[in-house]
């Protein structure tokens, strides 16, 4: 599983919020394009947010469904790409310091042709796709506290 961190200048409850609402996740997500739905139990095990992604007129539509939730600090999803496959992501959000978050992404093909092409190439792709979605992440983060 390819792992990637950042430290997020924000508490861990507002990164969770970001990662809790459904909505914006084709703002910090690399690769996804537009969410269509969320289901209304978002981040609930079992919730689905529907989405789209690659770029037109390519893009795939499917749908990620969480299947650990443990507010404010793990999140596991199953996002779904058919039919390249499917992706394992985990998200651990840990407290450092005083307001800041070490926020952790692992991402793996769990099924479909993209879990047989894994090499060293397909994993950096992940891990830079990864860190501009964390850089994303962040800013949104950041954004929303300043705000409060």
């Amino acid at each position: 599983m390819a792992i990637v961190e950042k430290v997020i200048e924000a508490s861990p409850e507002q990164v969770w919020a970001v990662l809790a609402d459904g909505w914006t996740y084709s703002d910090w997500v690399v690769g996804t394009v537009h969410v269509r739905d969320v289901d209304d139990a978002w981040p609930r095990v079992g919730s689905q947010l529907h989405h789209k992604a690659g770029p037109w007129p390519f893009s795939l539509q499917d749908s990620s469904t969480v299947l650990t939730c443990e507010p404010p600090r793990r999140l596991v999803i199953r996002a779904g790409l058919w039919p390249a496959g499917e992706a394992l992501v985990v998200f651990t959000l840990e407290a450092v310091g005083a307001g800041a978050t070490r926020v952790r992404i692992g991402e793996d093909f769990a099924a479909g042709p993209l879990r047989w092409v894994r090499n060293k190439v397909n994993d950096l792709v992940l891990h830079q796709r990864n860190k501009e979605t964390l850089t994303r992440l962040a800013d949104i983060a950041v954004r929303q506290k300043a705000d409060r």
